[in-house]
């Protein structure tokens, strides 16, 4: 244990550096993005393009209804660009055929989730155009979506309003912000400027941008080209994780060194991780920020440690002749880099991958999955992972409010029915999905046997490792991570549609009951606080939260786990 910590310590503490050296500027600058009162002229350009009044605020329900019908629109245009490639341009690389009809849906229904779950192998099957165009543009637009929901629930609990609509102030309206003001600035304001540094970076340090056509070798082998480093940036900082290569992060056109798979994993992490400190700002309450930003630091930090150690333990036969777990890593970065991106992707929603997470040991790949199932709360993907780990704080403070025999108070709100009942209703939604579509899946023998790799006769380590498979598969869907173990094929139409209907339920399910909770929190009048408040920051409190966390994934994943991973592990 202690030289698998050693292993992988130097990366860690530079990463770590990174991270804080971002956390304060890039966290202020967030803050003031959803707070100022100012447009820029071209967020001015936008509004009047999408015919909307910058100063008109919405309550949580006409929030909602913006969002889900921008995202609609969105699944709608996207399957039409899939479905239409053939005859839009091809930017360098034209393709025979479209998507078929539900691989486009997948697809479509993937990257407007934010999920970037991936049926096909990109170089193959999309032009470039489909990619930027379509996968591209939903990769911004799908992060800035998650972060005006982040932004939203901040103005419901700390009572913060929508002063620019002070008519509706006036009469007693309760606002949470302009969704269409939200979604320009997290566009124009955070993620293009952050994705214009991180793609110059990148392509200083070797990843391929081209609009080149595909070469091909002396000895006949295709090699496709693409605009790599423009589309690497997005799928990281929007925690999306979709890439142009079937191969993902662990290709060289896309993540070429050590030097660059850092960039990678530091990208992937730092607007999840600075949210917390705009979320502190904005609620002018540092301390309680410093307490969650320990919960999702202290929980990413322990599964970079325990995944590292096992990759580290040697298991299985062809694991000791090697003498290590080096099956599905890239030689150029090794079980370090790899276990720190790996850990890194499933804790944030991301789905990119730098190895290959179905090759990685029972324990390790076990590990990942928990890690998928604790809620992609640590730190989370951007926006969701605030969210998420906010009203994980919010049922913490419930029922530590009922062991001690304290008001349920959080941030000056009372927690009431309404309020435990929209945290009741997100965080129940994931583990429903996931369970039913397990369920619904093995249950059906011959597609698991057609799909699964080695599936075995019951009770044998291969159908263990199939069952890992399929729970990996809806895990992914569900917390919209996308990375998958890749030895369950999933092009038949049963795994494109229920794949695709849990990864839209699993994203904006939860959407809709954040924003609930809301516009319940924006209702009420701020509470002062009392000696009979449960305090939200410290150390304890800090302790409660992570024990809720890992009880509640406990309860509910632990039997599905004991067949799967556990069962794999101890055969």
């Amino acid at each position: 244990m202690m030289h698998a910590i050693a292993a992988v310590l130097p990366q860690f503490l530079v990463l770590i550096a990174l991270l804080v050296l971002a956390y304060v500027p890039l966290g202020s600058w967030m803050a003031r993005s959803y707070t100022s009162e100012r447009d820029w002229a071209v967020e001015r350009g936008i509004y009047a393009i999408l015919r909307v009044d910058p100063s008109r605020g919405h309550s949580s329900k006409n929030y909602a209804r913006a969002l889900l019908g921008f995202s609609l629109a969105s699944v709608l245009a996207l399957y039409l660009v899939q479905r239409l490639q053939t005859v839009l341009p091809s930017f360098g690389n034209a393709r025979d055929t479209a998507v078929e009809p539900w691989m486009a849906f997948n697809t479509a229904a993937s990257f407007v989730s934010n999920t970037n779950w991936q049926s096909y192998s990109g170089e193959d099957t999309l032009t470039n155009a489909t990619q930027m165009l379509g996968l591209t543009v939903q990769n911004f637009a799908s992060a800035a979506v998650g972060m005006s929901v982040a932004a939203a629930l901040i103005r419901g609990i700390g009572h913060l309003g929508y002063s620019r609509d002070t008519v509706a102030e006036q009469s007693g309206q309760q606002l949470i912000g302009n969704f269409w003001v939200d979604l320009t600035r997290s566009l124009v304001r955070i993620l293009l400027p952050l994705s214009l540094v991180i793609s110059t970076v990148l392509i200083l340090g070797g990843t391929m941008q081209t609009f080149g056509s595909n070469l091909v070798s002396a000895s006949g082998v295709d090699i496709s080209r693409a605009p790599v480093a423009s589309q690497e940036a997005i799928k990281l900082l929007g925690t999306n994780g979709g890439g142009i290569f079937g191969a993902n992060s662990a290709h060289p056109f896309e993540n070429p060194t050590g030097f660059t798979n850092m960039v990678e994993i530091f990208a992937l992490l730092v607007i999840s991780f600075s949210f917390i400190r705009a979320y502190g700002v904005m609620l002018k309450s540092h301390k309680h920020a410093y307490t969650l930003l320990g919960v999702a630091g202290g929980l990413w930090a322990v599964m970079v440690m325990l995944v590292a150690w096992a990759q580290h333990t040697v298991v299985g036969g062809a694991a000791t002749a090697a003498g290590s777990n080096m099956e599905g890593i890239e030689q150029r970065l090794g079980i370090d880099a790899s276990a720190l991106f790996a850990v890194s992707t499933t804790g944030t929603s991301t789905g990119a991958v730098d190895s290959m997470h179905d090759s990685y040991s029972p324990h390790g790949g076990g590990l990942l999955i928990l890690n998928m199932l604790l809620g992609e709360i640590a730190p989370g993907g951007v926006g969701t992972g605030l969210y998420g780990l906010v009203i994980v704080a919010v049922l913490a403070v419930f029922i530590g409010g009922l062991l001690v025999g304290r008001t349920p108070e959080f941030m000056g709100n009372k927690i009431g029915r309404q309020e435990i009942s929209a945290v009741s209703l997100y965080i129940l939604t994931m583990p429903v999905l996931v369970l039913v579509g397990v369920g619904a899946s093995v249950a059906q023998r011959a597609l698991v046997e057609a799909s699964a790799t080695n599936f075995g006769a019951p009770g044998t380590p291969d159908n263990a490792h199939a069952l890992s498979e399929v729970l990996y598969a809806f895990t992914s869907a569900a917390n919209n991570n996308g990375s998958a173990f890749a030895g369950l094929t999933v092009t038949e139409p049963w795994w494109q549609i229920s794949l695709g209907v849990v990864m839209l339920l699993g994203r904006f399910l939860p959407i809709v009951f954040a924003l609930s909770l809301a516009g319940s929190l924006a209702g009420q009048r701020a509470q002062a606080t009392t000696a009979g408040s449960l305090p939200t920051a410290g150390i304890t409190f800090a302790l409660l939260t992570v024990g809720v966390i890992v009880l509640v994934a406990a309860l509910t994943f632990f039997p599905v786990l004991t067949l799967g991973p556990i069962s794999e592990a101890l055969s």
